[in-house]
């Protein structure tokens, strides 16, 4: 699946790849919705229309990922909210194995993701992976999503990589043809990135369920240099 002695840089994202989706899912279909309904004196399903016609309209733009723009928008405090309902951040299975054995190895581990830096915040703290990575991006430092070619543009200025050298994995299409279309050699997709999901068309990327395959090869990679 990937020959690691071709690979010098990792790119992982966090929400649905690193993470379990299910918290994000249920935040933003069910529990905000409810809040705003609430908040605003709306009827729930009117409520729950209305923020999924905005959310689509803005899917892949920043504001889609910004919670200061939504806590604008909907006269809530997201990150706050989003604190109530910490207890459904959770790593997704074998991802504490395949950083552990990352960070043992010569390989340089970048998490990009599009998530806001005080969302990244809580779900470390929450987690306690931060201390796995080189380094943390959000695409919000960046000023742009990773859906957006000038990301990947601006990302090697801030983080030198070889495209040609470089494993990139995430739960998210776009971002992925995104990072293709830049050149990014390595790419691999999460096919179940919400646990309360059952597995997705990847559609032209290869996909993993887990990390267990690429643990295990790491490790006869490393154990061999």
């Amino acid at each position: 699946m990937v020959d690691w002695q071709q690979i010098d840089s990792v790119f992982l994202d966090l929400d649905g790849t690193l993470l379990d989706l299910r918290f994000d899912n249920f935040f933003w279909t069910e529990f905000i919705p409810a809040r705003y309904a609430k908040q605003h004196k709306l009827p729930a399903e009117k409520a729950k229309s209305d923020l999924t016609a905005l959310m689509q309209s803005l899917q892949g733009t920043l504001d889609w990922y910004c919670i200061d723009f939504w806590s604008e928008q909907l006269d809530l405090e997201i990150i706050v909210l989003k604190k109530e309902m910490r207890d459904l951040i959770r790593v997704r299975p074998s991802t504490e194995e395949f950083l552990s054995e990352l960070s043992k190895s010569r390989h340089r581990v970048i998490m990009a993701t599009n998530a806001h830096p005080e969302t990244i915040a809580l779900k470390m703290e929450q987690t306690q992976i931060s201390d796995r990575f080189d380094r943390i991006i959000s695409s919000h430092e960046i000023g742009y999503p990773k859906e957006h070619q000038q990301f990947w543009n601006n990302l090697a200025q801030l983080e030198k990589f070889d495209p040609h050298r470089t494993l990139f994995i995430d739960d998210n299409l776009s971002v992925l043809r995104a990072a293709c279309d830049y050149g990014i050699q390595h790419l691999l997709a999460i096919c179940n990135p919400d646990s309360t999901k059952g597995v997705v068309d990847t559609a032209e990327f290869e996909s993993l369920e887990s990390f267990e395959i690429l643990t295990a090869q790491l490790c006869k990679n490393t154990n061999r240099d």
